[in-house]
Formats: structure tokens, C-alpha cells, sequence
């Protein structure tokens, strides 16, 4: 099993980028997908994450409204878009697959990880 994890750069406050999950040796259909992240000296918090078969979605309410979490099923991939990015996003993004129906917020319920992503949103 794989998650790779890609997207990540430097932007400007206001911008936007779309990070990017491809599974491999796992269905994303059968697992519920997310994105946490984690700021140096914090710990690693959900950001948003998509639910196995229903794609109902769940979002922290620091994101709410900025960042969008899809999936395409053909390409077994997960995608965050992220707009109106402030420097408070700076954090090495990681995606996760569970086999729970729900999106959890702790990292203890994923068994897949991807290997993390640097976003540097600058002031």
C-alpha cells in the first residue's frame, strides 16, 4: 500500500494550490480519506478528509470555506484545493486512509500514510 503525496510549495498569502494523493494497493472507495497537517512545534490536526463510498466531507473550521476535499475514483486519487491560503497554513501536509465509514480526527485511526508535503504560505 502507497499514498504519494504531492503538491505542496511556496505561495503568497491569497493563493492557492492543489495537493495531490494517489493510492495504490488500496481502493479509495472503500477508504475514508483525509488530510492533516502539522506546523512545526504542533501536533498533527485534521484538515479535511472525504468519506469512503458517500464522499461526504468533513473540514476544520480554520479551512472552512477556503479548502475543498475531492476524489477521483478512475485515478484512485484524493485532491485538496486550497484557496485564499494564509501564512497560519504553513505545515507539512499528510494524507491517511482508514477503513472506517467516518472521518476521524485522530491520526491513531489511519493505518496508510503518505509521506508528507511542505506548504509555505508567505506573508
Amino acid at each position: 500500500v502507497q499514498l504519494q503525496a504531492s503538491g505542496g510549495g511556496m505561495v503568497q498569502a491569497g493563493g492557492s494550490l492543489r495537493l495531490s494523493c494517489a493510492a495504490s494497493g488500496i481502493s479509495l472507495l472503500t477508504h475514508t480519506t483525509a488530510w492533516f497537517r502539522q506546523a512545526p512545534g504542533k501536533e498533527r490536526e485534521l484538515v479535511a478528509g472525504i468519506r469512503r463510498t458517500s464522499s461526504g466531507t468533513d473540514y476544520a473550521n480554520s479551512v472552512k470555506g477556503r479548502f475543498t476535499i475531492t476524489r477521483d475514483n478512475a485515478k484512485n486519487t484524493v485532491y485538496l484545493q486550497m484557496n485564499s491560503l494564509k501564512p497560519e497554513d504553513t505545515a507539512i501536509y499528510y494524507c491517511a486512509a482508514a477503513r472506517s465509514g467516518l472521518v476521524r480526527t485522530s491520526p491513531n485511526e489511519y493505518a496508510y500514510w503518505g509521506q508528507g508535503t511542505q506548504l509555505t504560505v508567505s506573508s
